[in-house]
């Protein structure tokens, strides 16, 4: 992770928390500020003329959800690092919220530590999940479990660096390989699992600990 300073954004109507996570996260020399949003009509706004590095996105906002406001944000600003925050979690909105460019899901009742590291992971490129949803998304009822098909070496390669945030040049670089086979690999191990992107690709593989 870059040593400059980051600018971050808590984006949640509720006062308590707003400012709870303000006066734990400006305590880190990381960030050059914390900002607060109370909705998300404010906050697109102030991304269309100013700089924000990092988003921790309530899920229910006065003027929306927090899954439609991921996709905007991100298509104005792909580069922005936006981690879902709640009190509950249901496994489709944190499918949903990933699909959607999102780099990870926690709860508002994580300790100060989890919440400080998962934001650290989550600038590095991983995924990252408080332990709660991580269960939530590894308890899959009977009836929807299926045999899956075993991977080859390389493609546990592939899947190791897909979980760890590289894009397909880089991975093609460390693997030997062109972007036209990372990508034809890619397409071949969604095929094969049945999914349709590779965020559902990654949450499978890792609750069926295939990496």
């Amino acid at each position: 992770m870059s040593d400059e300073q980051k600018i971050l954004a808590v984006v949640d109507d509720h006062p308590i928390v707003s400012e709870g996570m303000k006066h734990l996260l400006s305590k880190e020399e990381r960030y050059q500020s914390v900002l607060s949003f109370f909705n998300a009509q404010s906050f697109l706004s102030f991304i269309t003329h100013q700089k924000v590095d990092i988003v921790l996105l309530d899920m229910l906002l006065p003027d929306g959800n927090g899954v439609d406001l991921c996709k905007e944000i991100k298509l104005l600003h792909p580069e922005i690092c936006i981690l879902g925050m709640s009190n509950l979690a249901e496994r489709s909105t944190v499918l949903s919220l990933l699909q959607h460019g999102a780099s990870g899901y926690i709860l508002k009742s994580a300790p100060a530590a989890e919440i400080l590291n998962s934001i650290e992971l989550a600038q590095r490129g991983e995924i990252v999940l408080s332990p709660e949803i991580k269960k939530l998304m590894t308890d899959v009822p009977a009836e929807n479990t299926r045999k899956l098909p075993g991977v080859t070496k390389r493609e546990k390669q592939l899947l190791e660096l897909l979980a760890a945030g590289k894009t397909t040049t880089v991975i093609a670089a460390e693997l030997s390989l062109t972007r036209f086979t990372v990508d034809t690999y890619r397409k071949n191990l969604l095929q094969k699992f049945g999914v349709k992107n590779t965020t559902e690709l990654l949450m499978l593989v890792v609750q069926e600990k295939l990496i």
